[in-house]
């Protein structure tokens, strides 16, 4: 026997059925936060756990359900799963929600304002004037994020110093020329300890609320490699 055709509205239900496969994956503040974190690269399920603060159980229950929506995708060596974006339009993604967000909700208006301790502590220049300024010598852009998120994708001219190794390097930070910082994000709090460090250390340092994904949605350029 023939299959039934389906009406008009049967159609319709299923097509924004399947868009809000995409609004419930994205529903949870620990699957947003894990797409953030895969915005910086591929990373293994415990890496993920713990950038996170979750466990590694509830993180491959996450991870589950990004990838059944298409956000995700993995593959396995050896014992482990490492998972990464399906492509760059969910990074875009995580970028329009959390701009969206922060126009629209004054909670988290508020809760942005308790990450700055200090107005001047933000770098106010757009990117494009960075870029030429650290091309010409004129500030160090600096990358505390861990080293192969580095390595995956960095803004151009960046220096790759990871917050855990920066108080022993602080030598190699150069004490006259002002210090741009970035890491993940505007939710990220490692640039942020960085210009407290650098600052109690005597360096004269801003940062960057902007990250790769941020960077990338603003159609500049990006590096790879060490």
């Amino acid at each position: 026997m023939a299959a039934m055709k389906k009406s008009g509205r049967e159609i319709k239900n299923l097509l924004y059925e399947q868009v809000a496969r995409i609004g419930k994956a994205a529903s949870s503040p620990k699957r947003l936060e894990l797409i953030e974190i895969l915005c910086q690269g591929e990373k293994n399920v415990d890496e993920l756990a713990g950038a996170a603060e979750i466990s590694v159980k509830l993180a491959s229950a996450h991870l589950k359900e990004l990838k059944a929506a298409r956000l995700v995708e993995g593959r396995r060596e050896g014992k482990n799963i490492f998972y990464r974006l399906v492509d760059s339009q969910v990074a875009d993604l995580w970028v329009m929600l959390r701009a969206l967000a922060e126009e629209r909700l004054l909670e988290l208006q508020a809760a942005m304002r308790e990450l700055v301790s200090r107005p001047e502590e933000l770098y106010a220049v757009g990117g494009k004037q960075l870029l030429a300024q650290a091309k010409r010598g004129e500030v160090l852009v600096l990358d505390v994020r861990p080293a192969d998120e580095y390595e995956t994708a960095h803004l151009p001219y960046a220096r790759s110093i990871p917050l855990a190794e920066l108080k022993s390097r602080l030598d190699e930070i150069p004490t006259g020329k002002p210090v741009v910082a970035y890491c993940r994000g505007p939710f990220c709090l490692m640039a942020r300890e960085a210009v407290d460090l650098l600052t109690r250390r005597g360096r004269q340092a801003v940062r960057m609320e902007v990250g790769v994904a941020e960077w990338r949605s603003q159609g500049l350029p990006l590096a790879t490699g060490e």
